[in-house]
């Protein structure tokens, strides 16, 4: 202890007496001294960005977050409203069953309609009955010649009269048009019933959003089935009404020949 007190003491009295060269050291220790490293949490510049950043972070969280919140609840309100009310699982769960037991009437009525109800036992009459079952619009060309070799063709101007002539074309044309007609519905038949399948197997899987696009689907096939049914129903119309006419000049051809007799009873007693 001593001897430091000592070596102190001597260098005391040696800067003493040298002042200049004491001073000159003094700067130069002082210039090669390390600076302290400043402390994140002592530099008011690291103080101040971290201030910022927290203000950053609260608004985010609080303003953006909160109305980022608000439209999620209502999206969620939403989404559970559709759910529980609009399309609810239970209802689109039943709606499903309830086709897919349609779907197996629909096959039913397809089977139904393919039973075989032909009828007819001679050559000429099973190949024209064949005709007008086939449901086959292709085979409408050859409806006329094979009714023609059934039921005949229309009589001379040797054989018959002329308005028993007109009669009889008349009522052959009626007929053939129904009977060709009869062929086009049952094929406009079938295929409304492809199409009300194919309606039906997309409700199977349709998404509830897509319930009015089906639905207008189905409104027009049902337009379009009203609209041949209409079309058969004229056919109907027509036949009637060639009945009606054949009646009708059915009695002014009696008339007409009743007083030709007339006349002739007439005419013979005048010559008596």
């Amino acid at each position: 202890m001593r001897n430091a007190i000592q070596s102190v003491m001597r260098g005391l009295r040696w800067a003493c007496g040298h002042k200049t060269r004491s001073i000159v050291l003094l700067v130069v220790f002082t210039l090669l001294a390390p600076n302290p490293i400043r402390s994140q949490f002592v530099d008011p510049c690291c103080a101040i960005l971290a201030t910022g950043l927290t203000t950053i972070s609260s608004a985010l969280s609080n303003i953006i977050g909160g109305g980022l919140n608000s439209i999620l609840s209502v999206e969620k309100s939403i989404s559970n409203f559709e759910q529980s009310v609009v399309w609810p699982q239970n209802l689109i769960n039943q709606a499903r069953s309830l086709v897919g037991g349609v779907q197996g009437i629909f096959n039913q009525i397809k089977g139904v309609m393919r039973i075989p109800v032909n009828s007819a036992t001679l050559p000429a009459t099973q190949q024209f009955e064949q005709n007008l079952l086939s449901r086959d619009p292709n085979q409408i060309a050859q409806t006329g010649a094979q009714y023609t070799a059934v039921y005949g063709a229309v009589p001379n101007a040797t054989t018959a009269s002329p308005q028993t002539r007109d009669m009889i074309d008349m009522t052959d044309a009626a007929a053939q048009a129904a009977m060709k007609r009869a062929i086009e519905i049952d094929s406009l038949a079938d295929l409304e019933l492809q199409a009300a399948d194919q309606i039906n197997q997309s409700i199977q899987t349709a998404a509830p959003g897509s319930a009015p696009i089906l639905e207008a689907q189905a409104d027009a096939w049902l337009v379009r089935a009203n609209s041949y049914t209409q079309s058969a129903t004229a056919d109907l119309m027509r036949v009637r009404a060639i009945d009606l006419a054949n009646a009708s000049a059915n009695v002014k051809n009696g008339a007409a020949n009743a007083a030709a007799v007339q006349q002739q009873i007439y005419n013979l007693l005048k010559r008596q």
